[in-house]
């Protein structure tokens, strides 16, 4: 595993010289912010129009159809799903004059630079070596905030920084897009990734390879910027890769523990199950556009509509191809059925990761790859229906299995599915900014839940089992009232951040014309009430009760320093506050959330009765506050009853707490008969007998071929004049008979 951390690593350093020295070289040109903002312009899309505004600050359509935009069309109003044929899509055209700003490209090369001068150096530093990194991110997360500021000032940028790859017509660069989706997803990883830096501070002292954690979250930072700010598909699927590579690198951190280096593995080869649909999902859109541009794709998505794809005899429907293949390498990523299996196994990694990279950062990136392509899945009802499906079914899946683990981190892991799953749920039914909106407000509410976890940990002296917890709230009182706060958002409990995303979803599922608009409302609303459950199972066994680990344990018990406190106080505010962003008008709000991001995502129009929709938030609560009642009374009015139901229905626990056995199904169905054929097939026939064969036979051949021939070499004068005359007799003969 180390030669191979060695490959990768080195051919991370390559490409980021690859990258960054033709940045500084356009740096030089020294164009001022407002004017690289200003040579960007916004081309507005309208289903079943042809009219088009392009909107920066006052520019007219005229001025863009002056610089040699053409009019952009997205789809027709038959093929958008959940009735928005009414919202307008943006779709920002490229520009070729100017240089990106500093402070853009300062957001993903900072980090690049962190990883590779502390890859380098981190070990001279010892444990001082946390600092590069940490300045660096806090920069990148200032720039961040740059960056939604000049959003929100009505600039945007579409532009490419140099040509990566030319060929023929074919051309692709590194470029970045700033839009108002970019910005949602900037603000999530910088922020994020800069507490877990901090708090990484206080839960990785005295860890072998200090310096080597700090320079992968480096890494996995640079590579989740990357993939967020790229215009074109080539430059998401690079960082799409690297957040791969980091995660594997992470997880496997503690690489001489066996069940983490397996499970770094497991990450990473599920992943490319996912990822060659991904792949294919490419191939389909260069082949039908002809660029793998984003402007170039989302501006001409309506042309395949009616195009078929003949693959070995059978036809597809063009949109619902690139869209299902598209979301394969997206069920891989966020770790949606049935390709979840690796997500839990990642708990295996140091807790901060689980915090940065599988709750708030990495895994979102399928729900963020499938807003982002809203302009190819509109044209698709049945993709639409998939992705709704998958979605609904994995939500319940995970929830059910959250409901009896004992490990605190798996509880939280199979709650990260769970709340993917509504993310799908929501862009699966047209709603894209409420499924962006609850992955922003996820991000805060589960990575606290996370380093709470990581909290709880150091206090237990590394203890991980439930079962030996308890009591915890007078040893740990900030790590307790941050754990609340949290475990409140995410069972939807009103004025919390996780109530207003979970309810905006929920809302738009039953509104949906889709087929799977009211299951997917029915089973969301069940599992919200599950969720309430598990939540404060956990919340309750953690930190009420009796303490029910050893002496020693309890003699260990005392809140965290600060270097991993304040990380959690910070977190909580944005557990509490993060939802304000998106208060429905029902409340009293406008919804600001939709609004900001409506000319990326659109956002379907409600056709139910304000007081269907106050029927609906109800039931969405009432299901939060039975599933924490019911908590309450199983595990602190009768602690006992738990035990008395898992004996009574001992098949289902058992079912339950061993995940549905989907694993050792795997095991059994794919990775042993797997194992078998390339032991006994490639290995002994092909591998043994054919290819050594080949290459040991034919040496082998002439090698004793060459022995007989030496016999001849006897050095008696006699036996040459013998073998002299045969052949002279042998040619005269042959001569005079033809």
């Amino acid at each position: 595993m180390r030669h191979l951390t060695l490959k990768f690593v080195f051919l991370i350093i390559a490409f980021a010289g690859f990258v960054a020295l033709p940045a500084l070289a356009n740096e030089g040109h020294g164009v001022s912010e407002h004017k690289a903002a200003a040579t960007v312009h916004a081309t507005h899309a309208t289903v079943g129009t042809h009219e088009e505004t392009a909107v920066h600050g006052g520019i007219t359509g005229h001025a863009a159809a002056a610089t040699g935009h053409h009019s952009v069309t997205e789809g027709h109003g038959s093929h958008a799903a959940g009735g928005h044929a009414g919202n307008v899509r943006q779709i920002i055209a490229p520009t070729k004059d100017g240089s990106l700003p500093a402070w853009l490209l300062a957001i993903p090369f900072l980090p690049l630079a962190s990883f590779v001068f502390t890859l380098l150096f981190g070990k001279r530093l010892g444990v001082r070596s946390h600092w590069v990194p940490i300045i660096t991110v806090l920069i990148a997360f200032v720039c961040a905030l740059k960056a939604l500021a000049t959003v929100l000032s009505g600039h945007y940028i579409n532009q490419d920084l140099y040509t990566w790859i030319s060929s023929g017509n074919t051309r692709v660069a590194v470029g970045f897009l700033l839009d108002q989706l970019t910005t949602v997803m900037l603000i999530v990883v910088t922020s994020i990734s800069s507490l877990v830096h901090i708090y990484s501070v206080g839960y990785m002292k005295g860890e072998d390879g200090y310096y080597r954690f700090f320079a992968y979250l480096s890494l996995f930072t640079f590579s989740m910027l990357m993939l967020v700010l790229g215009n074109n598909f080539m430059q998401l699927f690079f960082g799409w890769e690297a957040v791969g590579l980091s995660s594997y690198l992470l997880i496997g951190f503690y690489y001489e523990k066996v069940s983490a280096a397996d499970a770094g593995k497991k990450a990473f080869i599920v992943n490319r199950f996912g990822d060659f649909g991904f792949i294919l999902g490419l191939f389909l859109v260069f082949v039908n556009f002809g660029s793998l541009h984003y402007h170039d794709v989302f501006a001409n998505a309506g042309q395949i509509v009616g195009q078929t794809w003949h693959f070995f005899g059978m036809s597809f429907d063009m949109p619902t191809a690139i869209c299902l293949l598209l979301l394969c390498g997206a069920l891989g990523k966020s770790a949606q059925i049935p390709l979840h299996v690796w997500l839990p196994d990642s708990m295996e990694g140091p807790t901060p990761v689980s915090a940065l990279i599988h709750a708030a950062t990495m895994v979102t990136a399928g729900v963020f790859l499938v807003a982002r392509c809203n302009p190819l899945f509109e044209l698709s009802h049945f993709a639409l229906n998939v992705v709704t499906l998958i979605g609904t079914v994995t939500c319940l899946f995970a929830a059910t299995i959250a409901l009896v683990q004992t490990d605190i981190k798996r509880v939280v892991a199979y709650s990260t599915v769970s709340q993917l799953a509504y993310m799908f749920i929501g862009c699966g039914v047209g709603a894209y900014s409420a499924g962006i909106f609850h992955l922003f407000t996820h991000a805060y509410f589960k990575a606290l839940l996370f380093l709470g976890c990581g909290s709880i940990i150091l206090g237990m002296h590394h203890e991980q089992d439930v079962k030996y917890m308890g009591g915890l709230k007078k040893y740990m009182p900030i790590t307790y009232w941050t754990f609340l706060l949290a475990s409140l958002s995410i069972s939807g409990v009103p004025g919390f951040a996780g109530f207003f995303s979970k309810d905006e979803i929920l809302t738009m599922a039953f509104n949906s014309p889709i087929g799977m608009g009211k299951p997917a409302w029915f089973i969301g609303t069940f599992v919200a009430f599950m969720t309430a459950f598990y939540s404060f199972r956990l919340f309750f066994l953690i930190f009420h009760g009796e303490f029910r680990g050893t002496e020693k344990q309890k003699a260990h018990l005392k809140e965290s320093p600060p270097v991993v406190t304040i990380p959690l106080m910070l977190l909580a505010v944005g557990a509490v506050t993060a939802g304000w962003l998106g208060v429905p008008d029902l409340l009293g709000g406008q919804n600001h959330w939709a609004s900001y991001l409506a000319p990326v995502l659109g956002h379907p129009h409600l056709t139910i009765s304000r007081y269907a929709e106050s029927m609906l938030m109800g039931g969405s609560i009432l299901a939060g506050g039975c599933g924490i009642l019911l908590a309450f009374f199983m595990y602190i009015t009768k602690p006992e009853l738990p035990g008395k139901v898992a004996a009574a229905f001992p098949r289902i626990y058992n079912l339950l707490l061993n995940k549905y056995f989907i694993d050792e199904i795997y095991i059994a169905g794919l990775v042993e008969p797997t194992l078998r054929f390339s032991r006994n097939v490639l290995l002994k026939i092909f591998d043994t007998i054919i290819i050594e064969g080949i290459v040991n036979g034919i040496p082998r051949s002439i090698g004793s071929l060459s022995s007989k021939m030496r016999g001849l070499q006897s050095g008696q004068v006699s036996s040459y004049l013998t073998w002299m005359a045969g052949s002279a007799l042998f040619i005269f003969v042959w001569m005079f008979t033809r």
